[in-house]
């Protein structure tokens, strides 16, 4: 069992490049996981959250939260998992990863919430989401 923060590798080698693909992002070690930013704003988390938080998840489940345009969020959390609405801002939700996750939805998300963050100058050069394996 991983400790409550540590994101598993694999993970990790699956959202660098969608992330670090974003103008002028960076990678940083957040106060519990990993963060990816665009200037000083969150624009991706990955973690693994406290076990008693996440009763019955079995094993420490990884969670990714990110922004969502407002008018998108109930659409995307409507259904439970793997998406949830986070417990803070008006605009944040979570997704549960693990092996059967689809891939090119969250590098859709993650560009997304991006999208939500950066400059618009910055947002006028992100290329559409490219297919991911």
């Amino acid at each position: 069992m991983s400790a409550p923060g540590d994101v598993p590798p694999q993970i990790l080698a699956r959202l660098r490049p969608i992330c670090r693909g974003l103008p002028e992002t960076y990678e940083e070690p957040a106060w519990i996981g990993v963060r990816w930013r665009i200037r000083k704003r969150t624009f991706a988390h990955v973690y693994a959250p406290d076990p008693e938080r996440c009763p019955g998840a079995g094993e420490t489940p990884t969670v990714m939260t990110f922004r969502v345009p407002s008018d998108e969020l109930l659409g995307l959390t409507a259904d439970g998992f793997p998406f949830f609405r986070a417990e803070w801002g008006r605009n944040v939700a979570g997704a549960f990863l693990d092996d059967h996750t689809d891939w090119t939805e969250i590098a859709e998300l993650i560009t997304d919430s991006y999208c939500e963050m950066a400059p618009k100058f910055l947002v006028a050069r992100v290329a559409p989401t490219p297919p991911t394996t």
